[in-house]
């Protein structure tokens, strides 16, 4: 299933041609004139790519980023920046936001977007692998990824269960996420902290 990217900015102008200019690419892509419009028809749970016009009429977005925040949305946010923004497009990455362009600097967009998809991608793959593990074996993931012992684990699962089952789906667990230790684990869940 191809990754979509979603360009949301109030500038016409500025919207159609970046929408060419990707469809050039061979990427999909949907457009979108407001921030309201974006959070309103697209699933927050979804990965892609957005390019996120800092300034919007209506809510901003920095708002709308928010928004993907509170949601734990896995979608890789590319900010488009006026010049006068560059401190609130720096702070927006320090808060987990991919990059930042200037506008209307298509080359940087151009040089910028083979990460971010590539970030998308594996945000993609993270939510297959986590999909196909059971609803016992995200408790005893998350639980692991904390340093549990199988014993503690064993008694704080609801209904509990006995230390021989944890172990089975630590296995499980490892083997579905491709981790070889509690520390890889660790690290993976660490790194997609949007996983439900």
């Amino acid at each position: 299933m191809p990754l979509t990217l979603f360009v949301v900015d109030d500038d016409e102008a500025l919207r159609r041609s970046l929408l060419l200019l990707l469809l050039s690419q061979g990427l999909a892509v949907q457009a979108f004139d407001s921030g309201e419009a974006f959070l309103s028809a697209i699933d927050l749970r979804q990965p892609g790519c957005l390019i996120l016009d800092l300034r919007l009429g209506g809510i901003s977005g920095l708002s709308v980023f928010e928004q993907l925040l509170t949601a734990h949305s896995p979608l890789v946010t590319l900010f488009l920046s006026a010049h006068g923004d560059i401190p609130t497009a720096l702070e927006a990455v320090r808060r987990g936001a991919f990059d930042w362009v200037e506008k209307p600097d298509t080359h940087q967009l151009l040089d910028k977007l083979p990460a971010a998809i590539a970030l998308a991608r594996a945000r993609a793959q993270a939510l297959r692998q986590w999909a196909e593990l059971t609803p016992r074996e995200r408790e005893v993931a998350r639980l692991v990824g904390l340093g549990q012992a199988n014993k503690e684990i064993a008694r704080m699962l609801v209904p509990p269960c006995g230390h021989r089952s944890v172990e089975t789906h630590r296995a499980n667990i490892f083997s579905k996420l491709q981790c070889a230790n509690d520390n890889e684990l660790g690290r993976w869940l660490a790194a997609h902290p949007w996983l439900d």
